[in-house]
């Protein structure tokens, strides 16, 4: 079975060309490098840990339905934009959504933690410029913006013009469409068109566009209605909530449009995309859309929080009191395939007041490195998402964490198991990983080449088992570290583990 094995992996890798790796940072979030999984490994899905509440909406011009987050870092400050609004409802079935227009906001931090909403003096509300709002009511020039439907980002592209440093993507609310818009400093917004730049679409979620810098263009992803089909030449409309996407190199003129499709997933109604690059491997795109589930009404509903509450929205609208939300992950190497994750990556979590309705968990676009609250441990992830939606005169972003490239692993339990690898080529001298083990678990590696056989020097049996918990171990064999001699040779990695979580590898 041995000889058989080598051969197949001799035949597949006559049947297509090495994969180039370079020396960027390579995650396993889909099958990209995966040739074959043995014994008890697998692919497994992590899920963020809660933390703190971020920030509170309950400022007179924000309220319950405020959501549809856009953080990032810039430089050595942290950004934040979201919608404002106050959403009421009350017995029995009466809701409000007019005791204030829709505005964008704006907040701060310093390292992603504590969030602050800095009285900007740009917009009146109520008489008082003393407010953080960015995007107002009403008209802006020639356009008509929505400012409860933003996304907000820095443009990387490095000829962005001066007055567009910052970009932002928002829903018209006459004529339907999304508007693009430009700002020198995040704060002050103008149109870059007098009309929608995407006019095919709904639109009635967090719609968003970024700088590609991978690619060199911008991307766009949107609400759309389609079924979802894995034949792109013959999907149907059906009404399912959807996600389409599109290019452009200027921001304003968008080409290529297509669905999403999705490997080995049904078809499911997702309400955003969250997609962007992975900061730390932006070749990778990653996306965290909201799954959207209309559960219907039975004993297990009516034992979830605030059954009250819930009833008044059935009576005003039945899926308003039915549905319940929770996060998802994808990910994708060319913005339209994306490998997605069935399982949840953000779930509802234990019953609390405020969880398991209509707009819960609506993760935050998108996560940022922060430093850790354990002195001494390595910076981390910081992801956000929404909860009390709804439910009251304000809601929350509460802030979870996630290890840094930890949102799949390789793992094998104590009994074991093994990955081997495509052919790929890789630059650089040594070879690392984000790894963790148990006390009494551990990694080896074996460098082959490219029919499966182990390259001297780099054998299963010349690697000691490597044992921790470490963002980054160099992997070390009995003639020590330096791999330089493989460099530009198609090989296959192989990896045992054993209690052990291997999340990203990298030469260096």
């Amino acid at each position: 079975m041995k000889h058989l094995f080598i051969s197949l992996l001799a035949v597949s890798s006559l049947s297509a060309d090495p994969i180039a790796i370079g020396s960027r940072r390579e995650l396993f979030v889909d099958d990209f490098l995966i040739e074959k999984l043995t014994g008890k490994a697998e692919q497994r899905l992590h899920q963020p840990q809660p933390k703190e509440i971020a920030i509170t909406h309950d400022a007179p011009w924000e309220g319950s339905g405020s959501g549809y987050h856009s953080v990032f870092k810039d430089g050595d400050k942290y950004r934040m934009y979201y919608k404002s609004w106050q959403l009421t409802v009350t017995a029995p079935g009466k809701v409000n959504t007019g005791e204030h227009p829709l505005f964008t906001c704006y907040a701060e931090s310093d390292d992603g933690i504590h969030w602050r909403k800095p009285e900007l003096g740009l917009h009146e509300f109520k008489g008082s410029k003393a407010n953080n709002i960015v995007i107002p009511h009403g008209k802006m020039g020639k356009v008509n913006p929505d400012g409860g439907h933003p996304a907000v980002f820095k443009d990387e592209n490095p000829n962005a013009a001066s007055d567009a440093k910052y970009k932002a993507i928002v829903r018209s609310n006459s004529p339907k469409g999304l508007l693009a818009l430009k700002s020198p400093d995040g704060l002050r917004w103008s149109p870059m068109a007098d009309a929608p730049v995407i006019t095919d679409g709904a639109f009635d979620s967090q719609n968003l566009a970024f700088w590609d810098a991978q690619a060199g263009l911008y991307r766009a992803y949107w609400r759309y209605f389609t079924e979802g089909t894995t034949d792109e030449k013959n999907w149907k409309p059906s009404g399912l909530r959807a996600i389409r996407t599109a290019t452009s190199k200027d921001f304003i003129h968008w080409e290529n449009q297509r669905d999403l499709r999705y490997v080995d997933s049904p078809g499911e109604a997702l309400y955003t995309n969250q997609v962007k690059p992975y900061h730390r491997a932006p070749h990778v795109l990653l996306g965290f859309p909201t799954r959207y589930i209309e559960r219907g009404w039975s004993e297990s509903m009516r034992a979830l929080p605030e059954r009250e509450h819930r009833e008044w929205r059935s009576k005003a609208s039945e899926r308003y009191g039915m549905v319940v939300t929770e996060g998802l992950f994808m990910a994708s190497r060319d913005g339209v395939t994306f490998k997605r994750w069935n399982e949840a990556f953000l779930p509802p979590g234990i019953e609390r007041p405020g969880t398991w309705n209509y707009g819960h968990q609506y993760i935050a676009w998108h996560p940022v490195e922060t430093r850790s609250s354990m002195e001494g441990a390595p910076n981390e992830l910081s992801l956000y998402a929404t909860e009390s939606y709804w439910t009251d005169h304000s809601n929350a972003l509460r802030r979870y964490t996630l290890r840094l490239d930890g949102f799949v692993s390789l793992h094998a339990p104590m009994s074991g198991g093994e990955v081997i690898t495509k052919p790929i080529t890789f630059t650089g001298k040594a070879l690392t990983m984000n790894f963790a083990t148990s006390a009494a678990g551990g990694v080896k590696i074996e460098i082959q080449d490219a029919n499966g056989k182990a390259m001297t020097g780099f054998a299963l049996s010349d690697c000691e088992e490597h044992f921790g918990d470490s963002i980054e171990r160099t992997v070390v064999w009995k003639n020590g570290r330096d791999v330089s001699s493989l460099a530009g040779k198609p090989v296959r990695l192989r990896f045992t583990l054993k209690d052990a979580d291997l999340y990203a590898i990298k030469f260096e």
